[in-house]
């Protein structure tokens, strides 16, 4: 629809976001006309009109089975068209008009926003199913009435109301309710009936008062929703729910104005939609209380690593031996790097790692374990990432960082011996939806003659058997541009997000 309107005709700004709201919450004027609904709009030289948008009724047939958004009609080709929008009123067809054999009546409003009139919206009925009306139906009709007038004097749609898709947002054959002035309820469908029913309500529901109803039911020891008197008295266009010791509905309110004598909207009814969401909502507590529990394990999981942590460097301090010491103090930067990943777990929704964040971290703890600051309290040794790596799975987040913190360490354990100097990359490039390309290269000293990889330590052996093995790549030694090493790893991973460029410095 945005690509219609920019294109064929020229509308943007505030008008085409009337139409977008318009067409967000049209779904329920469909259902209660029980017919189609198409929007039309002037071409940009009001030569045509382009149908940009499309909506059949879930309560009944559809008349137009092919999709008719992007059809161009013709100024004089459907008269009653072109009178609507020139002059701003809805027409409804004398005769019915016959479409593959079945016949259809038509009915043209204009679309207005601040006394302009911006398309029209045409309502297609099947009559090949005509019969005697039911209450209900009657209803039905008489709302779709009700909001189409609103329609023509641009009181519909409603700036604060909820429109588009929601997760449990009540339809129109999911229950509805009519509430006059007062909030007293003059029709109430079956389906809402039974809802209400469930509820805990004993007795009648037409007749009485909605705001009274609701708060004999509500559950006493559960807070109630601030929205909540606002919804049922239909005074506002808002969604709420209310809850009862046995079950849990989702009310959204719409209400029904009129204009007389000049003067602005008043409101003279409401429409109130009703859903039993109580299963859905057991299902969102059940997932928030599984997604508390998780987290709290990350959390464990975490400090019970620091724990080890903190041990192996106790213990590192008893050991005479430097060779020994060496490896405890390598065992427990491993183990931070893995603490890192969960801490990060423990405070998001979900399973995936936002991993620049990690790595940031993973990166500054192996600079300042690896080459301590100068006199001047200055690092000896920067670690500079290029590139975003954006959000990946738990699984390659433990694996990738593990890996990057042992290339990152040995580079400057390595490359730079004691007192040197220097700068060490890691740069990330995306090339495709599931691979990614890392070079973490040096300017230090560069690979000695005798290297071979997996056979030049401990550190070099994890990183090969993680990067083979858990991130599905491959890796290649090398000397960088710059006059060091440079490995280059080509892995493929799981990721959330897509990616954004940044660069970071420590």
């Amino acid at each position: 629809m945005a690509d219609l309107l920019h294109t064929r005709t020229g509308l943007g700004g505030p008008e085409a976001e009337w139409l977008r709201l318009l067409v967000g919450d049209w779904q329920l004027i469909s259902d209660l006309s029980f017919a189609d609904l198409v929007l039309w709009v002037p071409s940009a030289d009001r030569q045509h009109f382009v149908a940009v948008a499309h909506c059949r009724p879930t309560t009944g047939p559809t008349v137009h089975y092919d999709d008719v958004v992007g059809s161009v009609l013709e100024r004089g080709r459907r008269p009653q068209v072109d009178t609507t929008f020139d002059e701003a009123r809805s027409l409804r067809g004398r005769d019915p008009e016959w479409d593959d054999d079945v016949p259809v009546r038509e009915e043209t409003i204009p679309v207005v926003r601040e006394g302009v009139v911006l398309g029209v919206l045409s309502r297609h009925t099947n009559l090949a199913t005509s019969r005697t009306p039911s209450r209900l139906e009657l209803n039905y009709v008489k709302c779709a009435d009700d909001l189409t007038r609103m329609i023509a004097v641009g009181d519909f749609p409603q700036t604060a109301a909820p429109t588009g898709p929601r997760r449990g947002a009540p339809r129109v054959g999911d229950g509805m309710l009519r509430l006059d002035a007062e909030g007293v309820v003059t029709y109430a469908s079956p389906n809402a009936l039974s809802a209400f029913h469930r509820a805990g309500l004993i007795g009648e529901l037409v007749g009485a008062n909605l705001a009274e109803v609701s708060s004999s039911l509500a559950a006493s020891h559960l807070p109630v929703d601030e929205s909540l008197p606002l919804v049922v008295t239909g005074r506002a266009p808002w969604r709420t729910d209310l809850e009862t010791d046995a079950a849990t509905l989702s009310m959204r309110a719409i209400p029904l104005t009129r204009r007389e004598g000049g003067a602005g909207p008043v409101r003279v009814a409401a429409l109130l939609l009703v859903r039993d969401v109580s299963e859905l909502r057991r299902r969102e507590r059940e997932l928030m209380t599984k997604d508390a529990t998780i987290r709290e394990v990350h959390h464990r999981v975490k400090n019970n690593l620091q724990t080890v942590a903190a041990l192996l460097r106790l213990q590192s301090r008893r050991i005479a031996s430097e060779e020994g010491r060496s490896a405890l103090q390598e065992a427990m930067r491993r183990v931070e790097t893995i603490a890192t990943v969960h801490e990060t777990l423990s405070q998001g929704i979900d399973e995936n790692v936002d991993f620049d964040q990690v790595l940031d971290r993973c990166l500054m703890m192996a600079a300042e374990v690896a080459a301590p600051g100068s006199d001047t309290g200055a690092p000896r040794v920067r670690t500079v990432r290029e590139g975003r790596f954006g959000e990946l799975r738990q699984e390659d987040a433990t694996a990738l960082a593990l890996v990057l913190t042992e290339l990152v360490t040995n580079a400057v354990e390595h490359g730079y011996g004691d007192g040197g100097s220097g700068t060490v990359v890691v740069r990330v490039e995306h090339t495709d939806s599931d691979r990614i390309e890392v070079v973490v290269s040096d300017d230090g000293v560069g690979l000695p003659d005798d290297f071979q990889v997996g056979r030049s330590g401990l550190g070099t052996q994890i990183v090969r058997s993680l990067v083979a093995g858990e991130l599905r790549g491959r890796m290649e030694f090398g000397p960088s541009s710059s006059g060091g090493t440079e490995v280059r790893l080509d892995l493929r991973v799981r990721r959330g997000t897509s990616p954004i460029g940044s660069v970071r410095t420590y």
